[in-house]
């Protein structure tokens, strides 16, 4: 297969724990031709979805910068690989909504895009839960700083986030008696003008929070439990957590099983779902990640298990 990965620079991958890195490894050993592309490098051209990708090469160094070589770029359109893979960090931003555009143009015109782009845009990875409510922790979706004093005043510890970022950025643990709430809630709202999420905090969050990985629906059978660092709230490993891989407990398999085949049903293929406790706290479907901590202590080759689901899709 010929399979093009929109992701951000491959200089700037971390290798060893790297989740779109394991994918194209596990590709390239299979055989298959892996291409690369930015999405500033996505065009439409008499009305054809195209890319400037460049095949991949591995070569043997496997540190630094050193890991790969490329051909040079050449304007391809996305129907003629047999499979496109949106790996793009968020922010979800407007560029990456109208990335998500062309990818939907495209598979009008035979492409196959995993994740698809009307998906990407359907599942807000924060409000995606709202959709799952009797999984969830009480959730509050507001603008309104009053709305927001109202919910912490009712559950006197919550937690405060934006709806577009990734890896714990912008996450504040709120109590009744912190000094800085009226600060916090302007500066996550923008004086009322952003819409953020307040969820009542959950303890278990010391335990771990739980990156759970559905792959065309199944999920895999260990997740990653992420330990924040002592004085941290956020359990994320980009704010210096420790991730710990564990079997499914039977919680987590009723949440993946009730989710995985509704989600797979509207094109994602690769979902990252975030459990603390007993409660489901984000729906992952820009770039889940996880594969190489889980694969490193479970022995499951989760890499391998994306690419047989992606090659019965783009067959």
């Amino acid at each position: 297969m010929k399979i093009l990965v929109v992701l951000d620079p491959l200089a700037s991958l971390k290798i060893y724990k790297d989740t779109s890195y394991a994918m194209m490894r596990e590709a390239d050993a299979r055989g298959h031709e892996v291409f690369t592309c930015g999405a500033e490098n996505l065009r439409i051209k008499d009305g054809m979805v195209e890319a400037l990708a460049a095949k991949l090469h591995f070569t043997a160094t496997q540190s630094g910068h050193a890991w790969y070589s490329q051909d040079d770029a050449a304007i391809t359109a996305l129907k003629d690989f047999n499979a496109v893979i949106m790996r793009k960090d968020p922010p979800f931003d407007q560029q990456y909504f109208y990335a998500t555009q062309l990818f939907t143009l495209a598979e009008a015109q035979g492409a196959k895009v995993f994740n698809r782009g009307q998906a990407l845009r359907d599942f807000n990875e924060k409000l995606a839960i709202l959709k799952f409510p009797q999984f969830t922790a009480p959730t509050l979706v507001t603008q309104s700083e009053s709305d927001v004093r109202e919910f912490l005043a009712e559950h006197g510890d919550i937690i405060l986030k934006p709806l577009d970022g990734m890896g714990g950025t912008g996450i504040f643990r709120l109590t009744a008696t912190d000094p800085n709430v009226g600060s916090i809630i302007e500066t996550l709202t923008a004086n009322g003008t952003q819409t953020i999420m307040a969820q009542r905090y959950i303890a278990a969050i010391k335990e771990g929070d739980k990156r759970i990985l559905l792959i065309d629906g199944k999920p895999v059978d260990w997740c990653l439990a992420r330990i924040p660092k002592a004085g941290e709230t956020r359990g994320n490993l980009a704010a210096g957590g420790s991730g710990v891989a564990r079997p499914l407990t039977a919680r987590d398999k009723e949440i993946a099983e009730a989710l995985g085949p509704q989600l797979a049903a509207q094109g994602l293929l690769l979902v990252g779902l975030d459990v603390i406790g007993e409660n489901l706290t984000e729906v992952n479907v820009t770039s889940p990640t996880c594969f190489a901590e889980i694969t490193a202590q479970s022995g499951i080759n989760v890499a391998g298990l994306f690419i047989d689901a992606l090659e019965k899709h783009a067959a």
